[in-house]
């Protein structure tokens, strides 16, 4: 098995306490005769239309020597589990998790190469107070 982030379990938390039930952790993709792994899958039921809304999250705590590697790594990753998606849960929305941290010091440099890969692959955003493990901003692109 990979290894966790360390942002991996906050999130979790972070989902739950926001109301969302965790329904897969990791969340099985399936896309050409491979399998790959999101990091988390959940639900959130809406009373008001007796609905549900699903999501993936892929956690990212970016901690690694190279941002440079872990930016193109993060994109095969997202890029191949929007693929899987759009063909067999096109309801579900992909989210890539990180922290406040990173959101302050890479998203909002908006000279940053963090923030125009996110620009440029409209990937949505779902930011941690990694701390207090609660869900701070849904940034959809």
């Amino acid at each position: 098995m990979a290894r966790r982030d360390d942002l991996h379990f906050p999130v979790r938390r972070a989902l739950e306490k926001d109301g969302w039930r965790i329904t897969h952790d990791p969340l099985p993709l399936y896309l050409h005769g491979v399998w790959l792994k999101a990091d988390l899958g959940g639900v959130r039921y809406l009373a008001a239309t007796n609905g549900e809304r699903r999501i993936a999250v892929e956690v990212k705590d970016f901690a690694g020597d190279s941002l440079t590697n872990e930016l193109e790594k993060m994109i095969g990753q997202m890029s191949l589990y929007q693929w899987a998606l759009d063909e067999v849960d096109p309801e579900r929305k992909l989210w890539l998790a990180i922290s406040q941290k990173v959101y302050d010091a890479q998203v909002l440099n908006e000279a940053s190469l963090f923030s125009a890969v996110i620009q440029r692959f409209h990937f949505n955003l779902l930011v941690i107070d990694q701390l207090r493990e609660v869900v701070l901003q849904w940034i959809s692109k």
